[in-house]
């Protein structure tokens, strides 16, 4: 059983890691330093701590002991000159919120590819070690080690700036933080592999970089509208499975189940971005989700509603992934066989091929028009496309029905 040092360190590594590691590269100008020296720090701080008792502001302490460590590293070594410096700009008033906002640009930078943005926020900005998010995105260790180490080197090679961008790039640049935070929350939501449905700890730290991101960007209505959509989905996770761990469909999830105070607080978030400007993209599917949510049952969501947001959210996000979510919420406000068009024009398209909720959207809408041969072997074709088990084992359980 850990002390009460070690449940105080292993507390502050949740809550804290992004600020100490924010504050201590801009004093190393090297992430592979300040990692190392803010890890020494909590290797200290669980005997310090265990000796003089948990200080009063453990963050503030780390944050000390990282950056005292770096300086001693600095005076050893002498080899800064010789390193790949990260380029720090300065600014005439530099707080704590500018040192993790400066942290989330660099791992969300544009010029990086999206796995290393994501490898990078799993590293640097949730603490995990290397096998840990190796783990998370279905790698082995040696591939993302080596995908994190390049995506370090070019941002020293390419002096992307460690800096919040200009006023003029910063709303093309959040939406690259918040489809990053997006991915880490889809990850988690859905597992790719293995026994279970979610993975609750990618979907936690998802909601933990979202509400940071919050609190350092208040007036930006997408991250009020992101952070409203990782709510409502949290809200309904324990209802998405049965004791069993089975999967369960919408329509058949306990809604006294759901998180009605994460509900509320989502519904907030989403007026106040509604208020402040049109909504974007994810806004749009936070509303989506509400409709959901507020509907006292299934028999009594407001498709029509869904629809139109969906034409909306098509409009200014033509994906795929979109029109095919659109196409169910057509299914429900119009009837399957005017959905099953729009599905079958997009299995002509091609774009989603291998994105296994195609045939098992193309399944359901055949199945409830009676064509049971062909659902089954849309069924079939879903299943053969993913590897989660509790996926699989509903996916099979639909065609032993049929």
């Amino acid at each position: 059983m850990w002390s009460d040092a070690g449940a105080a360190v292993a507390a502050a590594h949740r809550a804290e890691w992004a600020h100490v590691l924010a504050a201590t590269v801009r004093v190393a100008r090297d992430l592979d330093l300040a990692e190392e020296a803010v890890q020494d720090a909590y290797v200290q701080a669980l005997g310090t701590w265990d000796e003089q008792g948990v200080p009063d502001k453990p963050g503030a302490w780390l944050t000390t002991a990282a950056r005292r460590n770096v300086l001693n590293a600095l005076q050893r070594q002498r080899t800064l000159a010789a390193k790949l410096p990260l380029l720090v700009v300065e600014e005439p008033d530099t707080s704590a919120t500018d040192d993790r906002l400066r942290l989330v640009f660099t791992c969300c930078h544009p010029a990086l590819a999206v796995e290393a943005q994501v490898a990078l926020t799993l590293r640097l900005l949730c603490g995990l070690t290397t096998p840990e998010v190796a783990s998370a995105l279905l790698v082995t260790e040696s591939t993302m080690a080596a995908r994190i180490t390049r995506a370090k080197k070019k941002i020293a090679i390419a002096r992307i700036p460690y800096a919040v961008p200009e006023p003029d790039q910063l709303p093309a640049r959040v939406g690259a933080v918040l489809t990053v935070i997006h991915l880490l929350y889809s990850a988690g939501h859905t597992a790719h592999a293995g026994h279970d449905l979610q993975r609750a700890d990618l979907g936690d730290r998802a909601l933990d970089l979202a509400r940071m991101l919050r609190v350092l960007l208040p007036r930006e209505p997408e991250v009020a509208g992101l952070l409203a959509l990782l709510l409502i989905h949290h809200a309904r996770r324990a209802g998405r499975t049965d004791a069993a761990g089975r999967l369960l469909r919408l329509e058949d999830q306990d809604r006294t189940a759901w998180d009605r105070t994460a509900i509320a607080e989502a519904d907030r978030l989403i007026t106040a971005s509604l208020t402040a400007a049109a909504p974007g993209r994810f806004t749009l599917q936070a509303a989506i989700a509400a409709l959901h949510a507020q509907a006292p049952a299934y028999a009594e969501t407001d498709w029509p509603q869904i629809r139109l947001l969906y034409d909306q959210l098509l409009t200014i996000w033509p994906s795929p992934v979109v029109a095919l979510n659109r196409a169910v919420a057509v299914s429900m406000a119009e009837g399957p066989a005017a959905a099953l068009a729009l599905v079958e024009d997009l299995e002509r398209d091609g774009r989603l091929a291998g994105y296994h909720y195609l045939p098992a959207t193309k399944a359901d809408l055949l199945r409830r028009l009676g064509r049971h041969n062909e659902a089954a072997a849309a069924y079939a074709a879903a299943l053969a496309g993913t590897e989660n088990a509790a996926e699989r084992e509903f996916l099979a359980a639909r065609i032993d029905d049929l």
